[in-house]
């Protein structure tokens, strides 16, 4: 099987961002990372930081009966809305779908995050991965990433937390389900080997 697209799931600290970035290098193919931001900003007629707010979020029940009576408060007095103030989580997921499949037809690939492998689930030539890394080594990573002071445990729940949501939410999946991945690789090791063994096995399948 030769495969056109690479998705890369990761636990947050995992370093499968930067695992993503050395695939894509090395095979020549886009990275589709923060890019999705951009791109869902130009198309929703937004600021980056927006869209940053719902990016693997999940809205809360208030947040969105807000949104629902704001909505019908501006159709009931026959106001159009602003295109920021219709733009939600949901939107979000739409556009996002939409950039992802985009990405799958142009090819040559790779795609972190953001339900890309629920969405392309189904095309045989996307091979899906998932990144996770012992809790002490995801630890020490981010202890020298993140801002001096960060509360690490705390930020790993919530992330991590935040993209199981996510899914779970909008897909109806299990973040953690292997049956979701070909592959899925601990990162302890080094990222440079993870990410040579990953393009190794797919390759190779």
């Amino acid at each position: 099987m030769k495969y056109r697209v690479l998705t890369v799931n990761r636990e947050f600290g995992s370093g499968g961002g930067r695992i993503a970035q050395k695939i894509a290098e090395h095979l020549g193919w886009k990275l589709l990372d923060r890019d999705i931001i951009d791109a869902i900003a130009y198309a929703a007629h937004v600021e980056p930081k927006v869209v940053l707010r719902y990016d693997e979020h999940v809205e809360s029940w208030l947040r969105r009966l807000n949104q629902q009576a704001m909505r019908s408060a501006a159709l009931a007095a026959g106001l159009e809305l602003r295109d920021n103030a219709v733009f939600d989580a949901e939107e979000m997921v739409k556009i996002s779908q939409k950039i992802i499949e985009q990405a799958y037809a142009d090819g040559n690939c790779v795609i972190v995050g953001r339900a890309s492998q629920c969405v392309l689930q189904h095309k045989p030539d996307a091979f899906h991965v998932f990144v996770y890394a012992p809790h002490k080594e995801r630890i020490l990573r981010l202890r020298a990433r993140l801002e001096k002071g960060a509360n690490v445990e705390q930020r790993i729940r919530s992330v991590d937390g935040e993209r199981a949501k996510y899914l779970q939410e909008y897909y109806k999946k299990y973040w953690l389900n292997p049956h979701l991945y070909d592959l899925m690789i601990s990162s302890e090791e080094d990222e440079d080997v993870t990410a040579r063994t990953i393009e190794k096995v797919m390759m190779s399948e």
